[in-house]
């Protein structure tokens, strides 16, 4: 989640504060990039979190305002994040995750003191002029998504299912069925009713994700409805079958949790999480898409 005033002209930006690389490294090296966090539009409040905070790599932010819209940057070096060098960065999952949450420490101390919308993770302009000019060329789009977004704060609702717990709780029925004398047909009647306990598991889970879905939706301004995350994104062992984001009113936000926690129907192996707040991540629109001579990468 070294800094001039918020109003500061692109054109008169102070010097930037030291860097400690050798002096050779300054001559063979091109200008620094612009890496973008996000827009916003509370120029002062973000001037003061600039000034505390600390971007990628280390790097200070500093912000650029145009048209009425404040951006949060970092000057980063050209090496590191041109088009050349930033997919490399991006196939390495240690540097893409220093990355990310570096990014995201920005954007959501950014949201924690103003409306703010995060721009993807990587956006990196040729210089910051042109994130001005970014600023004022979609000034009609950023402004009014803005103001839709004030007041209003993203949480995240997963439903996970756990065949272990299920089959765990299995009925005696199920779990203590006469041995058989052919190893064969015990192996295939034990395969059988594992497929039947797991195809019950997924349809209970998808009435839970069902009942959950509706009663989140009767309080959240907006919902996006994204991929389950698998494997090592998820963070958890059970597998992800329902991963929805909703934009939800900031005074709302504990009626939303409880509304979704009372739709919640008891059922073993299936279990309903809800994340956040969040900044609005899910309902930022994509950053302008790149001209040829250098908008974002």
């Amino acid at each position: 989640m070294s800094t001039p005033d918020p109003t500061w002209n692109v054109a008169d930006a102070p010097p930037r504060q030291t860097d400690t690389r050798p002096v050779g490294e300054w001559v063979t090296s091109r200008p620094p990039m612009a890496y973008v966090y996000g827009v916003g539009r509370d120029g002062e409040k973000l001037g003061a979190l600039a000034r505390s905070a600390t971007g990628v790599d280390g790097h200070a932010v500093a912000t650029v305002a145009a048209g009425g819209l404040v951006a949060l940057v970092s000057a980063v070096p050209a090496d590191a994040f041109d088009e050349s060098a930033l997919p490399h960065r991006l196939g390495d999952l240690t540097r893409l995750e220093e990355l990310a949450r570096a990014h995201h420490a920005v954007v959501d101390a950014a949201f924690s003191e103003a409306v703010f919308l995060p721009l993807r993770l990587a956006t990196v302009y040729l210089d910051e002029p042109r994130v001005a000019d970014m600023l004022l060329e979609h000034r009609d789009r950023f402004a009014p998504l803005l103001a839709w977004l004030d007041g209003h704060v993203e949480l995240g609702v997963k439903v996970h299912v756990d065949p272990a717990a299920a089959a765990a709780q299995a009925t005696p029925a199920q779990s203590a069925e006469p041995p058989t004398p052919s190893p064969g047909r015990a192996y295939l009647q034990q395969r059988r009713q594992k497929r039947h306990s797991t195809e019950a598991l997924y349809r209970a889970a998808a009435t839970v994700a069902d009942e959950v879905t509706h009663a989140a939706r009767t309080l959240a301004t907006a919902a996006v409805v994204h991929r389950p995350q698998q494997g090592e994104l998820s963070g958890r062992r059970e597998a992800n079958i329902a991963n929805h984001a909703y934009l939800v009113p900031a005074d709302a936000e504990e009626r939303f949790r409880q509304a979704v926690h009372a739709a919640t129907r008891p059922a073993a192996g299936v279990q309903v999480e809800v994340t956040g707040p969040w900044a609005p991540y899910s309902f930022a629109t994509p950053a302008p898409n790149p001209p040829a001579d250098g908008a974002p990468r």
